[in-house]
């Protein structure tokens, strides 16, 4: 006989719609056995401040509300995070709520807990397959306008004329996809600002130091510009530009995204010049939506963060209650 747990997760996704708004209208928990609703994560990494604030943040909520959370860590690997959610769908869970670390290789994970009907919402990254079937709802930021931002940015600040590294994210992510779209929509526009090099530093700092201290021993002054798909990466690039005799800031105008607490601060410094916000505080939305799915309220197929820009006319102002 199926546990008081599975029959309540069955009831649930019954009542879930494979069409464009979802609702679980009239779904209620099994009367007997535990009434803990438990919510599990799929997290794909713990490496830098963002996704250990992110996982800060939905644990946070989780305890206010009075829900369990089961964490796991995929540790960047795409093969671990399907197991991992096979893991959390063996475990039960009522609701999944994944970070997927690749666009493309999350299709078995979806399978399988659309297979044990458990629903899924994805956080911060999207991934292939389609809403209200494959997944309940995306829940993130505007990737491409993030790009868009940054290249604005920097267009103004270079005159139009730059020689830019770009130093992108995790390989196959719909982030680090949109983040270079909408960068290279905008600069397009603009003969004078060049890609010399565009390399991946895997969304971390001493990847991103490393990867541009061997761009600037080839390229030298010719770097006159650094996009980089997240702080942590620029943070590297600023100590690479700095040992490589080229100056943060002035000779090389650097932005990226995110807008943690030391990007903050480095744009204090006149190092950093911008970052555009990538709010990782998903507790609050995460919640908000798993808790209209049991009040059987439509979800539309992507709830999208508003994101706030940060520069040197501001970033005094937000450092405190940065991350």
């Amino acid at each position: 006989m199926a546990s008081p747990a599975r029959r309540r997760t069955a009831a649930l996704v019954a009542c879930l719609l494979p069409l464009l708004a979802v609702s679980i209208a009239g779904c209620r928990k099994d009367s007997g056995g535990d009434d803990t609703f438990v919510v599990g994560f799929s997290q794909m990494g713990h490496d830098n401040p963002w996704r250990m604030a992110q996982t800060a943040s939905l644990r946070e909520e989780a305890a206010k509300r009075g829900y369990e959370l089961v964490v796991t860590d995929a540790q960047d690997q795409t093969a671990k995070q399907v197991a991992d959610v096979e893991d959390l769908i063996a475990r039960r869970v009522d609701v999944i709520l994944l970070a997927p670390r690749e666009f493309e290789g999350l299709t078995p994970a979806l399978q399988a807990a659309r297979k044990a009907n458990i629903p899924v919402i994805l956080v911060d990254r999207e991934a292939e397959g389609t809403p209200g079937e494959d997944f309940v709802t995306f829940l993130g930021s505007n990737f491409v306008e993030q790009g868009r931002r940054a290249a604005e940015w920097l267009v103004k600040e270079t005159g139009g004329t730059a020689g830019i590294v770009e130093l992108t994210g995790t390989p196959g992510s719909s982030v680090a996809s949109d983040r270079s779209k909408g960068f290279h929509e905008v600069i397009a526009a603009h003969p004078g600002m060049k890609i010399l090099a565009s390399q991946t530093g895997e969304f971390s700092r001493a990847n991103g130091q490393r990867v541009l201290q061997n761009i600037a021993q080839s390229l030298g002054s010719r770097i006159t510009a650094v996009y980089a798909h997240n702080d942590e990466m620029a943070l590297g690039a600023i100590q690479a530009l700095k040992a490589a005799g080229l100056t943060p800031g002035t000779g090389v105008k650097v932005v990226s995204v995110d807008g943690q607490r030391a990007a903050l601060e480095s744009i204090q410094r006149g190092e950093l010049g911008a970052t555009v916000e990538s709010n990782p505080r998903f507790g609050p939305i995460a919640f908000d939506t798993i808790e209209q799915l049991r009040r059987g309220e439509p979800v539309p197929t992507k709830k999208l963060i508003t994101d706030r820009f940060f520069d040197r006319t501001n970033a005094a102002q937000f450092v405190a209650d940065a991350y």
